[in-house]
């Protein structure tokens, strides 16, 4: 009986090889790679990568500064094959990920090499699991802000000047005593180490590509670094429109945040909503509406110090600001509730399965919240907050403004 012939593999169909290298150079790559390597036809790569290479017998193409992929020069070559070097593993902060959003995924045969990050952790003896990777090459600094905490290991990648910045960000918020160990050119002949505390970091001409391990450590052991939402207020630079630290926890836990999704915080004032939204789960993103230009800037400057430097922000009047934004999966309304039009735009451009919360202390704002109840199944709750404050030689209850709290799930 004859048999048919199946499909071709992804890697019959694949033209690009990516192909991940170390400072050890032809010498560290399996003879899979080597092979992979030797049948290309041509080389792209960073200037430090070819060089690696050493002589050359095919044209060698250094990426364009700065960075692309230089896709056109590339399709050009096809069937190829044709080489990209990548650092280490090509899909953990690498050149893979831009790659895999140009071309389709069955045009690449990946060869990873080890990781900067499984390097740096067999230097340290550090368990990678137990640790937080993530890169500061090309990214703000701020980013780190987000994920120091007493005890935390990091290990970040970095360039010649990142060393200094992380020690700089540790100190300004408390963290001075963190561990810093810079590992560079790791794997090769000339391989630097250098440790010493954030606070007496010193002046050093640190190799190009560099990954820092941080142990970090703190003179404030109450500063809290949570990602659970409902931060203290006064981690926030503001002006009084802040949603206050109990009602912002219950506010999250309607809002549920998960992985990727995009918030619109409208009227967001300082920015906490939309922060705490970000801190919450991997890889969610937020535009923070405001209109006040004052408070545009307290939003830039608490995103940068609660490290989410990615904040967008629209600046301007809803509803005509929300004109064109990317759809959300969920919005939060502090302010201009009452505004003509706010709740209906925000409401036709929620996503379906997404979640509206709406939080308003004036008549004027449940009085818009009880008509959009009358045509939607919401769920209206009344938040109550008071604290205890010294009354004479007594304590008392000191009751904050009432907040009634609209939620609402577009199911079609």
């Amino acid at each position: 009986m004859a048999v048919k012939p199946g499909p071709k593999s992804r890697i019959d169909r694949s033209w690009i090889n990516v192909i991940g290298i170390g400072e050890d150079g032809l010498k560290g790559l399996t003879p899979v790679a080597r092979a992979a390597l030797d049948q290309s036809i041509a080389v792209f790569g960073g200037e430090r990568h070819l060089r690696l290479l050493g002589r050359q017998d095919r044209p060698y193409i250094p990426w364009p500064k700065p960075f692309s992929i230089p896709a056109a020069k590339m399709r050009q070559l096809k069937p190829g094959p044709v080489a990209v070097l990548a650092t280490g593993d090509p899909f953990h902060f690498g050149v893979g990920a831009a790659l895999s959003r140009v071309f389709k995924s069955e045009e690449l045969a990946v060869f990873p090499g080890t990781s900067a990050f499984s390097l740096a952790a067999a230097r340290m003896g550090w368990s990678l699991e137990d640790v937080t990777c993530i890169s500061l090459h090309g990214r703000p600094i701020s980013n780190l802000s987000s994920v120091i905490e007493p005890d935390q290991k990091v290990l970040a990648l970095g360039v010649g000047d990142t060393a200094q910045k992380v020690a700089d960000l540790l100190t300004k918020y408390g963290f001075g005593p963190s561990v810093i160990t810079a590992l560079s050119r790791m794997g090769g002949e000339g391989e630097e180490v250098l440790c010493h505390e954030a606070h007496h970091w010193p002046s050093w001409d640190i190799h190009e590509l560099t990954t820092l391990a941080i142990e970090c450590k703190t003179l404030d052991p109450d500063r809290p670094r949570s990602r659970v939402p409902g931060i203290a207020d006064s981690y926030f630079e503001h002006d009084g429109q802040i949603t206050k630290r109990d009602v912002r926890a219950v506010t999250m836990s309607r809002l549920a945040p998960s992985a990727g999704e995009l918030l619109w915080d409208v009227g967001s004032g300082c920015g906490s909503i939309a922060i705490e939204w970000m801190r919450a789960a991997p890889r969610t993103r937020a535009i923070a509406v405001e209109r006040e230009t004052e408070r545009v800037g307290m939003i830039l400057r608490n995103a940068e110090a609660l490290g989410v430097p990615g904040l967008q922000i629209a600046s301007g009047a809803a509803p005509e600001v929300l004109r064109g934004l990317e759809q959300p999966d969920a919005i939060f309304i502090g302010g201009g509730l009452s505004n003509v039009g706010v709740l209906e735009r925000c409401w036709q451009s929620l996503k379906v399965g997404g979640r509206l919360v709406a939080n308003a202390v004036t008549l004027e704002g449940e009085f818009r919240m009880m008509e959009f109840a009358a045509r939607e199944e919401v769920v209206l709750t009344r938040l109550q907050v008071a604290t205890a404050q010294p009354l004479g030689s007594r304590w008392t209850w000191r009751p904050a403004l009432p907040i009634t709290q609209m939620c609402v799930e577009k199911l079609s």
